[in-house]
């Protein structure tokens, strides 16, 4: 079994097919973990104020089943394949006939795309297993932002963590440079929020992004994150700049910096190196 997934093709399609799976599931990470942190603070709050938390159904990543968010239709088995029960069902609930958001299979096959790439362009081992991961925490990470301009702890944080472990064994980078890549990272935009909330007055970006980029340090290394900032910086400009001229984005009306970072991050993991190899060798 273990030569056969050694096999590019074979270990390229397996990772695909598993990351299809899992893009559902992330599906459910994006839809449901904001929920239960709004849950939780309600609760804290409750108990601050010496309440009782109010009563509320068990609400978690497993439970309950996932259902039609308009008709409340339990979703079967069936229903729940990944892309293909969607493109049977037409983009609709076969209960209510409502639409099924796009997001759904977006999710699905960006996960299967980024995973298949990883396993073929790392090939089989250690690498191609912390990338897939790795690539899987961004995705979930940047649809939680658009949706909520929220960048959970509960995966920051743990990213953060097995970003050095892997890198124990100098997987991506070695330890010295993970450490402070995470340290950097960190300091890098905490630095740019303090300096633009004393210029204007104003809070530039969450703390959630200062723990993201952080744990991109510790993933790649210090050396990648100026390619990771400068990356994330364009794309972000790019888009807001398009937002405001076409869309008529109001220039009040926040952006969320967390999917340009995990844009930015993709790209790092698998060209960064080369680039700044190019970038440094033309002069």
């Amino acid at each position: 079994m273990i030569e056969f997934l050694r096999e590019p093709l074979a270990f390229t399609l397996l990772a695909a097919v598993l990351g299809l799976f899992v893009g559902s599931f992330l599906n459910v990470v994006i839809h449901r973990l904001p929920r239960m942190m709004e849950r939780d603070w309600l609760a804290q709050a409750a108990e601050l104020r010496g309440e009782e938390p109010p009563a509320q159904e068990r609400f978690n990543l497993a439970t309950p089943r996932s259902r039609c968010p308009h008709c409340g239709h339990l979703i079967t088995a069936l229903e729940n394949i990944p892309v293909v029960s969607y493109l049977l069902l037409r983009g609709r609930c076969r209960h209510c006939d409502a639409p099924i958001s796009r997001r759904y299979p977006v999710v699905e096959l960006l996960s299967a795309a980024l995973s298949g790439y990883a396993a073929w362009h790392f090939g089989f081992g250690l690498a191609a297993l912390g990338a897939i991961l790795f690539l899987w925490a961004m995705i979930a990470l940047a649809f939680i932002d658009l949706d909520t301009q929220l960048l959970p702890d509960d995966l920051t944080l743990p990213l953060l963590w097995l970003g050095l472990a892997f890198n124990l064994g100098r997987t991506f980078t070695d330890l010295p440079s993970a450490v402070i890549g995470a340290m950097a990272g960190y300091l890098s935009l905490w630095s740019v929020y303090w300096l633009f909330k004393l210029a204007t007055g104003k809070e530039g970006m969450g703390f959630g992004d200062f723990k993201l980029l952080a744990a991109i340090g510790a993933w790649l290394g210090w050396q990648l994150l100026p390619l990771t900032i400068l990356f994330s910086s364009l794309v972000g400009a790019v888009v807001g700049i398009a937002l405001i001229v076409l869309a008529r984005h109001g220039r009040s009306v926040p952006i969320p910096f967390g999917p340009y970072l995990a844009a930015a991050g993709v790209l790092a993991l698998f060209w960064g190196e080369s680039i700044t190899r190019a970038y440094l060798g033309s002069f």
